[in-house]
């Protein structure tokens, strides 16, 4: 008979632009078009006709807008200098993610030698009956436990409803609720399990836990790794008591 495990959980608790970058190709077009401008708007007013002056305003009209263009420019630069910040820092938490146990939202998770983990929140007190079927779609497991309100746990040790051990591998939980009148009772599942690696080459970087792979933002708790004390060597045996003396 399968060993499966049902039980309440708490939710666990668990840099600047730099000025020194070098100027865009945007920017040195700019500033070469900027020049140029200049160099024209000095030779206009050096040979313009006394008597037909050319229109000031126009000119400063032109001033203004390429002092606005600049300023768009350099702000965009700045904008790409806190992009590129935030992105190294999404990957530098993504590799502080790599080891630690998360949970996060989803019905599939691997199956070891230590068992398979689920967590689902339940609303109020209920009858739920619980599946777990392989990656082929066929039932390994299947049972009816009653929930409390809350996050619940369920542990799988692998055995089937015949005794028989499933192979390491991906299976999927499938829980349905009916409180004591009969209604159907929303049941939203969890899979919960240690992060194996980190993708850094993928914008935002993804984690890889089992099957399964996924953004930082849907990490929903991380859970304090358990640490098993050894128990204690047994005590050293009595030493033997001294032979006898000789009779005489």
């Amino acid at each position: 008979m399968a060993t499966s495990l049902i039980s309440s959980v708490a939710p666990s608790v668990t840099s600047g632009i730099n000025p020194s970058a070098a100027p865009s190709t945007d920017s040195q077009t700019l500033a070469s078009n900027f020049t140029a401008f200049l160099r024209l708007l000095t030779t206009q007013l050096q040979n313009q006709n006394p008597l037909e002056p050319l229109d000031s305003n126009q000119f400063t009209q032109q001033l203004v807008q390429f002092a606005q263009v600049e300023q768009q420019l350099k702000g965009n630069s700045q904008l790409e200098a806190l992009v590129k910040i935030a992105q190294t820092s999404d990957k530098t938490s993504a590799i502080a993610f790599v080891g630690t146990r998360v949970v996060i939202d989803g019905a599939t998770t691997r199956l070891d030698v230590g068992g398979a983990t689920w967590a689902f929140a339940v609303e109020k007190p209920a009858s739920a009956t619980v599946t777990i079927t392989d990656k082929n779609g066929q039932v390994a497991y299947a049972g009816s436990f009653t929930v409390e309100p809350g996050t619940q746990v369920f542990t799988w040790d692998g055995k089937g409803n015949n005794g028989s051990q499933w192979p390491v591998g991906d299976y999927t939980i499938s829980v349905v609720a009916k409180d004591a009148s009969g209604q159907s009772v929303a049941i939203s599942t969890e899979v919960e399990g240690v992060v194996e690696g980190a993708d850094l080459t993928k914008n935002p970087p993804l984690l890889h836990m089992g099957g399964l792979s996924f953004t930082l933002d849907k990490i929903k708790r991380i859970l304090r790794p358990v640490t098993v004390t050894p128990p204690d060597p047994p005590p050293d045996p009595p030493p033997d008591p001294p032979p006898d003396p000789p009779t005489a």
